[in-house]
């Protein structure tokens, strides 16, 4: 239904003991903090929300914080409660955690690890936070996640995508409820095969860090194991706005689809130069050439207008599961209800991320009884729910890997309106994306130990 109609309506190991931390300052450790980093004092707790503020993940960032302080109000009994209502787990009741009343202190990241990095540690030093979340880019989730373990605090990761945030570069305080490009690229290649044929050749323009290294992976070893021939793959800085200089060589390469794996303003900058080049009305080796985003969301969509018609790509959730695919996504419409109801528009996949983050941190705390970081590991690892608009989802404690179902989408034709941009093709199951905790797109890294820090 389109937006204006939505108003109608465990535990599988224990934790060792914590490991040695970051030295802190002395007032994060003292024995008055029983035993780990910034034990909440008094009647409040502090959380910390790390967002793109500024650069260009900046869109998503927006949405993000905008998802926070509606998962703030909700915990603090405000609004219409959203999803703790849909929620499998019943231990949040709208009173705080644990009684304590929710603040929360916000940083920008900026799209770079350093800036993310130093606003993290000044949450976690000077405002007490005792969980870390947000974020739009692996680089800086896996930057502030390795802060988060040094220091003794939860990172509960935004929106990162990249292989390495649960594989090489994993950390015991460290989850990730978004999905991964291994996902999407075993959860599109069928679809992609099946569409475009299998005999393709596939040019690449990867963003040139973490994220666009193993989405490129995913892909190209997901589509060639249908016969897709991989023709060339070049890097792109993070920072580059126009991407003509990297859009005219395809057109001699040979290649009949261009696979964007950028996100945010990139990907618009790039789509939209692809097209301004006529890609999609070319014919080569006797077919149309196509494009593919692996990863996009319903911003990004609003950004490039009428050039997302049709491609096709990924995304960890859509505001219309359940309208269009029933209960199995209980809690979509809970969520787009109390976020629509507060903000005059639907929310992204990145504020779907962190406002569940946010409810799954309260809940294991609340469940184990404790902010003490390694009895949260303890209440999240193996933890299986539901009602949280992904339809049932495992916390996997090999790794702290949501795994739930994959939603294949693509730009729509005839969109109703400015929100209705983007269709559903396929939701694929999430035992066909669920891969072995040593398969060799992860390979590397450990979890370690919990760290309590103090």
């Amino acid at each position: 239904m389109s937006f204006s109609n939505l108003t109608r309506r465990g535990l599988i190991k224990t934790s060792a003991a914590a490991g040695a931390g970051l030295a802190l300052p002395t007032y994060l450790s003292a024995a008055s903090h029983a035993g780990y980093t910034n034990a909440p004092q008094g009647d409040t707790v502090t959380l910390g929300f790390n967002v793109p503020q500024s650069g260009p993940y900046a869109d998503e960032g927006a949405d993000e914080l905008r998802a926070f302080e509606l998962a703030v109000e909700h915990l603090n009994g405000g609004g219409d409660g959203g999803m703790m209502q849909t929620f499998s787990s019943k231990a949040l009741n709208g009173t705080g955690i644990l009684g304590k009343k929710v603040e929360y202190v916000t940083g920008d990241t900026q799209t770079k690890s350093d800036a993310a990095r130093a606003s993290a540690k000044s949450m976690i030093e000077k405002d007490g936070a005792v969980m870390i979340s947000g974020g739009s880019s692996s680089g800086v989730a896996v930057a502030v996640q390795a802060l988060c373990q040094e220091a003794g605090v939860i990172f509960m990761a935004g929106l990162t995508h990249a292989n390495d945030t649960t594989g090489k570069d994993k950390r015991a305080n460290g989850f990730r409820h978004f999905f991964n490009s291994y996902m999407s690229g075993a959860a599109l290649a069928p679809i992609l095969a099946n569409e475009y044929g299998k005999d393709r050749k596939a040019y690449h323009l990867t963003a040139d860090y973490n994220w666009g290294y193993t989405t490129e992976e995913a892909v190209r070893s997901s589509t060639e194991a249908f016969g897709w021939e991989t023709v060339n793959a070049v890097k792109t800085p993070l920072t580059q706005t126009d991407f003509s200089a990297y859009i005219a060589p395809v057109l001699q390469s040979g290649a009949d689809v261009l696979v964007l794996n950028h996100y945010g303003g990139n990907m618009v900058n790039s789509l939209t130069n692809a097209v301004q080049f006529g890609l999609r009305d070319k014919m080569v080796n006797g077919k149309k050439f196509e494009i593919v985003v692996p990863l996009y969301s319903e911003l990004m969509a609003r950004g490039a207008g009428a050039n997302i018609k049709g491609i096709l790509g990924s995304q960890n959730w859509d505001w219309k599961l359940e309208d269009q695919l029933g209960s199995r996504y209980s809690g979509t419409n809970a969520f787009v209800q109390s976020f629509g109801t507060k903000y005059g528009f639907p929310p992204s996949q990145a504020a779907h991320t962190c406002y569940v983050q946010t409810m799954l941190y309260a809940d294991a705390v609340t469940r184990a009884g404790s902010f003490n970081p390694c009895a949260v590991v303890e209440a999240l690892e193996g933890f299986e729910f539901d009602g949280m608009g992904n339809g049932p989802t495992l916390y996997r404690a090999d790794d702290h890997q949501c795994f739930k179902d994959v939603v294949v989408v693509k730009g729509k034709e005839n969109p109703e309106n400015e929100y209705d941009l983007v269709e559903i093709v396929e939701v694929t199951p999430a035992d066909q994306v669920t891969y072995a905790p040593d398969h060799e797109q992860f390979a590397g890294g450990s979890l370690g130990s919990c760290n309590a820090g103090a």
